[in-house]
């Protein structure tokens, strides 16, 4: 990345959230930098959502030989010395311990820990009115499956650059509001068993019926635009993420255009018509 001055605290900040997965955490266990070049994160994942345990106050040098060796890969002491931001973000698979290396350790002022999450984060109960069913005709579930993950990275990348950076980044708040209005209704309007009961059966397609506010469904066409932004900054390298490929985009703009669309009172159009239409176009 060009970013040598980075990798000493780097590397330290990796070895101990590492241990920290090993000794305490659940596989699977996986390690990714994300973020941008000038505010690179490491992130290290693991299937537990227990959150870490926040360092104290006190000193390193304080701490005897014997409570070090405890505290090894347990305490993140080091995480904080070695970073400008940290913190921990409560998944529904399990948490994500980050931290945006420093150009050098600060042992008299650790950064204090973030610890994040999307318990509490619920809408609150809607009238009936408020609310529309959609049905989505013969979708692929392995598109789904990797558009409902693509939406809850984005949604995880601007919500920890608008708690690590919220300054040099100030729409990142406001991007993680909609970003995150749109995964709740990937994630809560879909019936996971009813896509599992399905994959179980052999099938490759489903028809899935979701319901959704329909003050989210206003949102999509915003939603889509900021979809195209964010694939233009990963091609230029100013997020350290992959842009979506043609096939996964199609799939996209139709199942989120498929809220629109039967909002507008219209029928549902089945994946595979809409692919075969898209295709013929271009």
């Amino acid at each position: 990345m060009g970013r040598p001055e980075l990798i000493e605290c780097a590397e330290y900040g990796v070895a101990e959230l590492v241990t920290n997965a090993l000794l305490h955490g659940e596989q699977p266990i996986w390690v990714r930098v994300r973020g941008t070049r000038d505010h690179p994160r490491v992130e290290v994942h693991d299937a537990s959502r227990q959150p870490p345990i926040l360092p104290g106050s006190e000193p390193l040098s304080d701490v005897g030989e014997d409570d070090l060796l405890l505290t090894f890969g347990r305490g993140l002491d080091i995480v904080a010395r070695c970073s400008t931001a940290w913190g921990a973000q409560i998944e529904e698979d399990g948490k994500i311990v980050w931290f945006v290396p420093s150009t050098e350790s600060h042992d008299d002022t650790p950064v204090p820990g973030v610890i994040s999450g999307a318990d509490g984060d619920r809408a609150d109960r809607l009238e009936p009115s408020d609310l529309i069913e959609v049905e989505i005709r013969d979708a692929s579930l392995g598109a789904l499956n990797v558009c409902q993950n693509h939406t809850r990275e984005l949604y995880r990348e601007v919500r920890l650059l608008s708690l690590a950076h919220e300054s040099r980044y100030p729409l990142a708040k406001s991007l993680a509001s909609l970003f995150g209005s749109l995964d709740r209704l990937v994630r809560d309007g879909i019936d996971s068993h009813e896509v599992e009961a399905a994959l179980a059966r052999g099938q490759r397609t489903a028809t899935l019926r979701v319901t959704v506010p329909r003050s989210t469904v206003a949102s999509i066409d915003r939603f889509l635009e900021l979809l195209d932004l964010a694939d233009a900054f990963c091609r230029e390298e100013r997020l350290l993420s992959l842009a979506r490929s043609r096939e996964q985009r199609r799939f996209q703009e139709w199942f989120f255009g498929e809220f629109v669309r039967q909002q507008q009172g219209e029928s549902p159009i089945p994946w595979a018509e809409a692919a075969e239409g898209r295709q013929s176009v271009s």
